[in-house]
């Protein structure tokens, strides 16, 4: 089988295992996330699962996707959307299936950390808190509190089985905690448990769960719920669990429930790369799940593929420091019980005997060092002819990455600082919050002065200057200073036109933030003050595309508060952002590490985790910036209460270790560490115990490093930079799948293609819209309920070996309840016009539903996603057409009718109906499905009416031409503009296209 054909013994082993449960301990390099695509291809291609049947998990959403991509390219056909995701991600889908059988509601919101600090934050006084609420800073433990709450939920303790402990501790003092005063201690955890229970019936009041509910109420579900639990265990008939190591309890006993009894469930493990885990507990899953599954197979792998025999081997003698706190050691030992069938050996092997670089560079400042580092990676590249990409810096901390940015900027080197925090910190977001701001009072002198600044305002240095000074002078306001300077004759006519130009837009837009949301205040500002033109006309093709990803970011941000507030005015917008502010949320990065162009990666270690790069400098590697200080939790968790085995000995210290130990096997050529001793402060810094731990000496610094910090300042200054040009490499990344709207975008102006899918620029919202996707949301409840009604146990997705129910009828009372639930009440230019929308949207349903009551229709599925693939015969290449599906009917001769909800009118319609999305949704289902698909339909819901065809061969023919034609249209990035006045007219981006015809 020719997807086995690359693989060793060993990975071939877990590939094809059969039955049963299996523990993969997979060193660093050593092509784990092969093994899982590939076993799940295997399973597949062997008929033993189908695609919906297998689930696999993992941390992070970004590893899912990787994951389902490298799935992708081994599956050669079309299927329906696999099960990968993150634990999370899968109970969230399974309690909103079946949450409002253990009374949950399903529509709930999930939370972060930083929302269930503000909802602490604004209920505070309903918590009994006296021990955790200072009163010179009642808020200083409202993060403490979160973290312990969520620390509970990892060992499925629920608020009662905290409250149940202290009670007992209350009964038996003698079995309370041995340090400090017994009767204080018992108090402050009563406080504790009091406050868990408040903060638990805070959520479910604001219909809301956190990231540790969606855990435990899946758990509590299948527990209460054996049906639902059955039909989950028949409906994944393998489960495979990526970085096991870094499970926690409650995450384990899921998967348990689940696999039970037939237990066909992979775990993949390297307890020496665990670096998420609580307290250190990196072998508590794995030695557990040699006692839950003492049969279980048991594969090693060791072959490396990554880095040379040298920097393994230095590696191995290393991590082994933290015996008898691994599992090699306690294996070995028999710790578990359970011996082990092979002798267990972590020792990596590599195929290449070519040894690494590995090297200790010890500079005197740390200028000094970041220069070394960069002078290194320049000699690097030019000497091995290499590109910037082969680099990586890795920091412990992101605050210790500002002397390697600033060197790697004036050497013109080209880089990319991948944090995972510092969104609201980026200045296209200073610059939006400033202009809010101003919005919402207008005496917010800091926030103005920020808006005079933009280039897109062309207010001159001097200009802003004498504004400001007579602003001080006068003791006025900075507007108050342009409100008089407007109405001053003396004002000269350049500044004036500017200064009245700014007034006009802000008291337009402080009429739009009085009526509409904020989001429609923020694109009033970006295109009435022609930011967004600005940014579109960026200097270089990065600063444009991160200026554009930071603005994506944040407009996701506030898209959220739109779904999440109440009320979604600017005003409330603005007193949210100071809350966040105040809760130390940085705003969360979201940073793609392989778009272009080429760059130097500087990054944390923790960010680093399953990259790799051909020369690595770990840097920063003094006492007390690696290995940290160690930082208790403020609040622990009574051990009682803890589940997991807890190791003895230096926990922090061994966590750290662990840290190192992966930031040095991400190299594949040359591992270089670095340090200094003056970071600024009093005294020296000694250098890391890793270094020595490692086999290095220490290093003295020599005589030209021996130089004083200003010394060395000054003759760098000197140096001219060389002149470098920086690697401005396309950045188009060509998408890894394709949908409908991508190709239509193409088809109506390839220009509004690249603003819509390669620059991702957000749009304003439409009335229309938020109408269509209310009447959507609807009836999508409405025959989900019509589903479940008509099947308790319904059947597998795309499953046509089993009968459809004959369906059951909902009253149209509870239809328009839905459609209740689900308005959408933005973008509407009035408010009477949203009551216009929204009755005519009533009238349609009632006409959609008198329609159809006599003889509902056999329904089969309701937005049901696919991933259908297209074969280009040339190139042999496969590309993915991903779409979904509003409904699927099952016809009386037992073929299937597809139908796509349209709000509009069939008489407009006619005029220019698009036959391709339905033909390619029907080549998609009768792909998939294996049944025919006789009938397909758009409902115009304005009168109920339809308009049916079916496709032929004949129309497959073209619609698979003409997407291949724009497949290869988009991967040449052929995105020249095609304005016509019709479409410019109604283009989402006139407003900023230079090519526009209107």
């Amino acid at each position: 089988m020719e997807l086995l054909q690359s693989l060793n013994n060993e990975q071939k082993e877990a590939v094809t295992l059969e039955e049963g449960p299996a523990l993969i301990v997979a060193g660093a390099g050593t092509g784990k996330t092969t093994v899982i695509t590939k076993r799940i291809g295997w399973l597949i291609e062997t008929g033993k699962a189908k695609p919906e049947e297998i689930l696999a998990v993992t941390f992070t959403d970004k590893a899912a996707q990787e994951m389902e991509e490298r799935v992708d390219r081994l599956l050669p056909y079309s299927y329906l959307n696999l099960e990968i995701s993150t634990f999370h991600a899968f109970c969230d889908k399974i309690l909103r299936e079946h949450g409002i059988e253990i009374g949950l509601s399903t529509d709930f919101k999930v939370l972060s950390g930083t929302d269930g600090w503000l909802l602490v934050r604004e209920n505070l006084n309903k918590f009994n808190l006296d021990y955790y609420r200072p009163l010179g800073n009642p808020t200083k433990f409202i993060h403490a509190l979160i973290k312990h709450f969520g620390r509970a939920k990892d060992e499925e303790v629920w608020p009662e089985d905290y409250l149940k402990y202290v009670q007992e501790l209350k009964l038996n003092k003698d079995a309370s905690p041995e340090d400090g005063d017994v009767e204080n201690e018992v108090k402050r955890l009563e406080e504790v448990a009091g406050a868990y229970h408040v903060y638990q019936k805070l959520l479910l009041d604001n219909n809301s769960l956190d990231f540790g509910d969606l855990i435990n109420y899946a758990l509590r579900l299948f527990r209460q719920r054996p049906k639902i639990l059955e039909y989950h265990r028949r409906r994944y008939k393998y489960i495979l669990v990526d970085e096991f190591q870094d499970t926690n309890w409650a995450q384990y006993e899921l998967i348990k429930l689940l696999a039970a009894p037939k237990n066909n469930v992979m775990v993949v493990a390297d307890d020496d790369q665990s670096i998420y885990k609580f307290r250190g507990a990196s072998v508590s899953n794995v030695l557990e799940f040699k006692k839950d599954y003492p049969q279980a197979k048991e594969i090693m792998l060791v072959n490396n593929y990554r880095s040379p025999q040298n920097l393994l081997d230095l590696t191995y003698k290393f991590i082994r420091l933290n015996d008898p706190n691994r599992l090699e050691y306690q294996l070995a030992h028999g710790s578990t019980g359970s011996p082990l069938k092979t002798k267990l050996s972590k020792r990596l092997i590599a195929p290449h005997s070519e040894p690494a670089v590995i090297e200790h560079v010890a500079a005197k400042t740390d200028i000094e060092e970041a220069r070394n580092v960069v002078e290194k990676i320049v000699e690097l590249q030019e000497k091995k002819r290499l590109t910037w990409d082969d680099f990586a810096i890795l920091v412990r901390a992101n605050n210790s990455a500002e002397p390697f940015l600033a060197e790697l900027e004036r050497r013109g080197v080209p880089y990319q600082f991948v944090a995972s925090r510092g969104l609201y910190a980026k200045p296209i977001v200073l610059d939006i919050l400033a202009y809010l701001r101003l919005l919402d009072n207008y005496h917010e002198s800091a926030s103005l002065y920020r808006v005079l600044n933009l280039p897109c305002l062309n207010f001159s240095p001097g200009e802003i200057v004498e504004m400001t000074h007579l602003s001080r002078v006068k003791s006025w306001s900075l507007y108050e200073t342009l409100k008089k300077a407007a109405g001053d004759a003396k004002t000269r006519s350049e500044l004036l036109e500017k200064i009245e130009f700014l007034l006009d837009r802000v008291d337009k837009h402080s009429i739009i933030a009085k009526e509409k949301n904020v989001g429609a205040v923020v694109y009033a500002f970006l295109e009435d003050l022609g930011y967004l033109k600005h940014v579109i006309r960026a200097i270089s093709e990065k600063s444009q595309a991160d200026a554009l990803n930071y603005l994506n970011q944040f407009y996701k941000k506030i898209e959220h508060f739109e779904r999440q507030s109440p009320d979604k005015s600017l005003r409330t917008f603005i007193k949210r952002m100071d809350l966040i502010i105040e809760a130390g949320d940085e705003g969360g990065l979201e940073t793609d590490i392989e778009a272009g162009p080429e760059t130097v990666k500087v990054l944390t270690v923790h960010g680093a985790k399953g990259l790799e790069f051909s020369y690595i400098f770990v840097v920063n590697l003094v006492d007390r910036r690696f290995p940290t200080i160690e930082r208790k939790e403020q609040i622990e968790l009574p051990k009682p209460l803890i589940k997991e085995i807890i190791p003895e000995g230096d926990i922090h210290l061994e966590e750290e270790r662990r840290l190192f130990y992966v930031a040095c096997t991400r190299a594949k050529k040359g591992l270089f560490l670095t340090s200094a001793e003056d970071y600024g402060g009093a005294r020296k810094k000694k250098p890391s115990r890793f270094l020595s731990e490692i086999g290095f000496v220490k290093e003295e610094p020599s005589a030209e490093k021996k130089k004083g910090a200003r010394e060395a300042f000054e003759e760098r200054m000197k140096e001219k930079p060389p002149a470098r040009e920086k690697a401005e490499k396309q950045s188009f990344i060509i998408p890894s799948e394709f949908s409908f709207s991508q190709f239509k975008a193409l088809e109506t102006c390839p220009w509004q293609y690249r603003f819509a899918h390669v620059l991702k620029i957000p749009v304003k919202g439409r009335a229309s819209f938020s109408f269509g996707k209310s009447v959507h949301a609807a009836l999508q409840k409405f025959f989900q309920l019509i589903l479940e009604q008509a099947n308790k146990t319904q059947t597998e997705l795309f499953n046509g070996s089993q009968k459809s129910n004959p369906a059951a009828t909902p009253s149209l009372d509870e239809l328009l309840k839905f459609y209740e639930q689900s308005w959408i009440d933005e973008w509407y230019e009035s408010k009477e016009r949203q009551n216009e929308y929204k009755e005519n949207g009533k009238k349609m349903l009632k006409e959609f539903y008198e329609a159809d009551k006599e003889n509902w229709p056999r329904v089969r599925y309701i937005e049901r996603g696919f991933k259908w693939k297209i074969s280009d015969p040339d190139s042999g290449e496969i590309y993915p057409i991903t779409g979904k599906i509003d409904r699927i009917d099952v016809l009386p001769d037992g073929s299937f009718e597809i139908i796509d909800y349209k709000t509009g009118k069939p008489a407009d319609a006619k005029k220019g109906i698009d036959k391709n999305q339905l033909l390619l949704y029907q080549k998609a289902a009768q792909e998939i499905l294996k049944k025919p698909v006789s009938k397909l339909t758009y409902y115009y819901l304005e009168n109920a009416s339809k308009i049916s065809f079916t496709g032929n061969e004949k129309d497959f023919q073209k619609l698979e031409k003409e997407i291949l034609e724009q497949i290869g249209q988009i991967k040449k990035g052929g995105f020249a503009p095609a304005p016509d006045p019709f479409k410019c007219r109604y283009c989402d981006f006139k407003e900023i296209c230079e090519f526009r015809e209107l």
